[in-house]
């Protein structure tokens, strides 16, 4: 499995010796997301500058707001550890790993979207996981720990027991969503195969020769926390008001959304390039599953166990609260 840090021990230290004193007042911040639909408060939250708004109304005032975009997740935390960017917008995995291995000092914030994923194929011959043989490739964000490497841990573990929990891990290949929805469409690709997600995964299932094989709903068993802000606890408490300023601008864009999906995706569409139509991206937001945009985290306890078990994470937290911030606690997640 790909380590999602390297050196941990000096990052940890470094995380340590930060002096909140030193990003009193910051004024910019920089986030990060990755491509697609899951991460549309995001977009929301950019066009209507409602970081930006709150901060003002907490008294600071001319905050400036970069928002970036990663292809995975483990890119997105190498950059927060490295102090590259101040708040990471990724997956549960990716949260709790980095809680872990930072003992406690990156902690989630608030979750906008938990949506499901489904994993697509163009092969034929693969109806279910258990059609996956040795040679067949699996396109994820992140091999090892992306939010669908970890979903086809805990499938394999169901499929085959505890002692086979890492049996897709070597079919696993790291491809951001585009890449591998291109590689989809070509035949000749020899990758067959992608654990998707929205957008991307709709705009494959259109694709003739294409299907689904399974999704995180089957896996888990239910809703699955997606796009997670998180943060440096050094960060934190040197800019409580910023975070709270996050914090509320997320509440407000997942009801705008809510409450008007089509300029949600419009503000969507003018950010990330996306050329799917929009009367398509709406008919997205009516597949099951797909009006899960929520704030409370969800599933995240059940990742932790998955993880805890197979020995990836080190500690088992008690409650979700363990790894999101004492602010956040109200979020009634699980």
């Amino acid at each position: 499995m790909r380590l999602l840090i390297s050196g941990v021990t000096a990052i940890a230290m470094a995380l340590g010796l930060a002096c909140p004193s030193q990003a009193q007042d910051k004024t910019n911040i920089s986030i990060t997301r990755q491509p697609g639909i899951l991460y549309l408060a995001s977009h929301v939250m950019e066009t209507q500058k409602l970081i930006e708004k709150q901060a003002a109304k907490e008294g600071v005032e001319g905050v400036t707001v970069e928002w970036r975009t990663f292809s995975g997740g483990g890119a997105q935390t190498d950059a927060l550890l490295a102090g590259n960017v101040d708040v990471v917008n990724t997956g549960t995995g990716n949260l709790l790993l980095l809680w872990d291995r930072t003992r406690g000092k990156v902690k989630g914030i608030i979750t906008s979207s938990a949506q499901p994923v489904i994993m697509v194929s163009n092969d034929p011959r693969i109806k279910s996981l258990k059609d996956i043989g040795e040679g067949d490739k699996i396109a994820v964000p992140t091999v090892g720990v992306s939010t669908q490497a970890i979903l086809l841990q805990m499938a394999a573990a169901k499929l085959y027991g505890d002692d086979q929990v890492k049996k897709f891990d070597s079919n696993t290949v790291q491809l951001g969503h585009p890449d591998a929805v291109a590689a989809i469409a070509n035949s000749k690709h020899e990758v067959k195969n992608h654990f998707s997600a929205p957008p991307f995964q709709y705009v494959e299932l259109k694709q003739q020769g294409v299907h689904k094989v399974t999704d995180s709903r089957e896996i888990l068993g239910g809703a699955l926390t997606q796009a997670t802000f998180f943060t440096t606890t050094a960060f934190a408490e040197a800019n409580p008001k910023l975070v709270k300023a996050l914090r509320t601008a997320t509440e407000e864009a997942v009801a705008f959304i809510k409450k008007d999906p089509k300029a949600a995706l419009e503000a969507y569409k003018s950010i990330s390039g996306d050329k799917t139509s929009l009367d398509d991206l709406l008919a997205m937001l009516k597949e099951p599953g797909m009006d899960e945009w929520r704030t409370d985290p969800q599933g995240t306890m059940k990742f932790a166990a998955h993880l805890n078990k197979i020995g990836t994470l080190k500690t088992m937290p008690k409650a979700w609260t363990d790894y999101y911030l004492p602010d956040s606690a109200y979020l009634n997640g699980n």
